[in-house]
């Protein structure tokens, strides 16, 4: 990946996919063109068999403090219905590879909608939350709305939507919406180690995993028991699989090659 982009910064890590956000001047707005940049590149990770888990983050002093309303103040249903902007957003859930996202300062609007795109969320202690499109006349049109009530149910979900309020990283984390909270300076330290961590275990694993759970946010709970079983089968056709049982029954740590 020795491309530049205009409104990211993209790195590998070792076994780590790196993107980070960067119209910092704006505190990371979110604009069509860096959709397309983030979602581009985080298909191109999710297709690199180097890389295990991918991390994004923003530069500077917010995560994205969100979407670009230059681009949209002006804009009438009919333009909107034709462009059919989203579409891009909606393959970010898609990706089979582990999505770890770290938050600063503010996750706003289609900011917080890019956070809840990601698998797994840290936040430092000083990140905001919410959904400020009420006082624009608006609403979420990312998934915002979609998502939002999944994680914390349709009561609070309503209370946070219908106000425009902004959630501390505390409460994100009191009602299930993001994983820990960590302090500012270790963002990245904590995040980064915590993506090594599960960047080590099998790569197919990983993939239908993550798959299997998304399924169970959808799924009555026997048809999701059907999916899982079968994707557990799927795995014992895995080389990983033969290695990490024989692994543990010679007490040493298995190597996964993700085949």
């Amino acid at each position: 990946m020795s491309r530049t982009y205009e409104y990211i910064e993209v790195s590998i890590e070792g076994a780590i996919g790196v993107v980070m956000l960067n119209r910092q001047k704006v505190l990371n707005a979110i604009n069509r063109p860096m959709v397309t940049e983030i979602v581009t590149v985080i298909e191109e990770f999710d297709r690199d068999d180097e890389v295990k888990v991918i991390v994004l983050s923003g530069k500077g002093r917010a995560f994205a403090a969100g979407a670009d309303i230059d681009e949209m103040a002006e804009a009438t249903a009919i333009e909107l219905e034709l462009l059919n902007q989203f579409t891009e957003w909606d393959r970010l859930a898609w990706v089979k590879k582990p999505i770890v996202g770290a938050v600063q300062g503010f996750a706003l609007g289609g900011g917080f909608e890019l956070a809840l795109c990601c698998d797994i969320l840290f936040a430092a202690h000083d990140a905001e939350f919410g959904f400020p499109e009420i006082s624009l006349g608006v609403m979420p049109g990312a998934g915002g709305t979609q998502r939002l009530t999944k994680l914390m149910g349709k009561s609070k979900a309503m209370e946070w939507l219908l106000t425009g309020d902004r959630m501390s990283a505390d409460e994100a984390l009191h009602h299930g919406v993001i994983n820990r909270v960590v302090a500012k300076e270790l963002l990245m330290e904590e995040t980064m180690k915590f993506a090594r961590k599960i960047g080590k275990q099998a790569p197919l694993s990983l993939r239908l995993i993550k798959e299997s759970v998304h399924k169970a946010v959808d799924y009555p709970i026997y048809e999701g028991m059907q999916f899982e079983r079968k994707n557990f089968y799927l795995l014992f056709a895995s080389k990983d699989q033969k290695e990490g049982m024989r692994a543990f029954k010679e007490k040493r740590k298995p190597n996964f090659e993700g085949e």
